[in-house]
């Protein structure tokens, strides 16, 4: 069995109202200067832990206007701001690009290095900064990870950066701070999520320690999402989702995604879809490219989908990716790439920027040709 590395934090809260605990260790950790980045939606929802926390002396410098999909001048104006309070720790409580944002924050506050510098892995030299990450959507696992994505505007593209020194100090997971989240952002997340699973199980590298959290994600996440599409304040499918979310966030640093999200990153950049969606829409053809690669290893996701297995394994495997089809459809989820204005005439130029993802397309199960690439995004018109 080939060695395997596994970056965690330190410490990991997981349950519902949890985030009180947050506020009670940070108390307690003699840190006295903050800086909390979030969102306004979310910033309604952590009132009172802030007020607690100061209240309690602890002065806490809020940043609350972190974009979606920030890009690497959006991280400067906000570094600028986190050098100016001097903060001796950092918090991301929102979604995936409030907790990139807070953890290239915390590590780059006391740093002389450049963020534009760091794309790519292991370049990132040290975080001196205490660090915790609160999320509120399902999707990225960023609050276990050591991966951080920006949007590099110098060629349009999203990248990351991916480092141990990432890793937060702590992570809260609080299902009731996802229960206001809307239903097409828990669509989109959750299938970000199932996505991270996936590509983990049926990567180049997978690996049975892996393997375990990348099943166990994909069983919570096909069992879940629809519900917690349907009704919001689902607490047991807000719970599951995020038990999901996080498995699949474990699996990011050992052996990371594939095409799938190597082939989304130009429809972010170039288009601006979500990262979510991108993944959902992209999921079930490059699972249909993929499937020849290990047809056992596919079967094995249709299970964890909870279909019926077929009389073969091909055929269990059919029957996954038309469950994943079906489960992205029913979430609302546009099934091509003309419902979210992406024309066929981008087809060569976006191929042509996936293909110099090779950070994650090395990790596929199969080679992956500028034709291959062309012809995953020409069966979505």
């Amino acid at each position: 069995m080939k060695t395997i590395s596994l970056f965690q934090p330190r410490k990991v809260v997981f349950g519902t109202g949890c985030i009180a605990q947050f506020c009670d260790d940070y108390l307690e950790s003699g840190l006295k200067s903050l800086f909390l980045l979030t969102t306004p939606p979310v910033r309604s929802l952590i009132e009172e832990t802030i007020r607690t926390l100061r209240v309690n002396g602890v002065a806490v410098c809020i940043f609350d206007r972190v974009l979606r999909e920030p890009a690497v001048h959006d991280f400067r104006f906000v570094l600028d701001e986190a050098r100016r309070f001097d903060a001796d720790s950092v918090v991301g409580i929102g979604g995936g690009s409030v907790l990139d944002m807070a953890k290239l924050i915390a590590a780059l506050i006391g740093s002389d290095q450049k963020v534009e510098d760091l794309f790519g892995t292991g370049i990132l030299k040290s975080r001196k900064r205490w660090l915790a990450c609160l999320p509120t959507t399902a999707g990225t696992g960023s609050e276990v990870s050591p991966n951080a994505i920006l949007f590099d505007e110098t060629d349009n593209m999203k990248k990351g950066i991916v480092s141990p020194c990432l890793v937060p100090d702590a992570a809260y997971l609080d299902p009731q701070l996802t229960l206001t989240v809307p239903p097409g952002v828990t669509a989109e997340t959750g299938m970000d999520a199932l996505t991270h699973c996936i590509e983990a199980y049926t990567n180049k590298f997978a690996h049975p320690v892996i393997d375990m959290y990348a099943r166990k994600g994909i069983e919570q996440i096909a069992a879940n999402l629809l519900r917690a599409v349907k009704d919001g304040q689902d607490i047991e499918a807000r719970e599951a989702l995020m038990l999901g979310s996080y498995y699949g966030g474990i699996c990011l640093g050992p052996v990371n995604t594939a095409a799938v999200h190597a082939l989304s990153y130009p429809l972010g950049g170039e288009f601006h879809i979500s990262h979510g969606l991108a993944n959902a829409i992209l999921l079930p053809s490059v699972m249909r490219f993929n499937c020849s690669s290990d047809i056992r290893r596919f079967a094995d996701i249709a299970l964890a989908c909870g279909v019926t297995p077929g009389a073969t394994d091909e055929e269990t495997a059919g029957k996954g990716i038309d469950f994943i089809t079906r489960l992205s459809k029913d979430c609302g989820i546009p099934a091509g790439l003309t419902e979210i204005g992406v024309p066929e005439r981008a087809v060569l130029h976006i191929a042509g920027a996936a293909m110099q993802v090779q950070r994650l397309l090395k990790n596929n199960p199969r080679k992956v040709t500028m034709q291959d690439a062309m012809d995953i995004y020409n069966s979505l018109y």
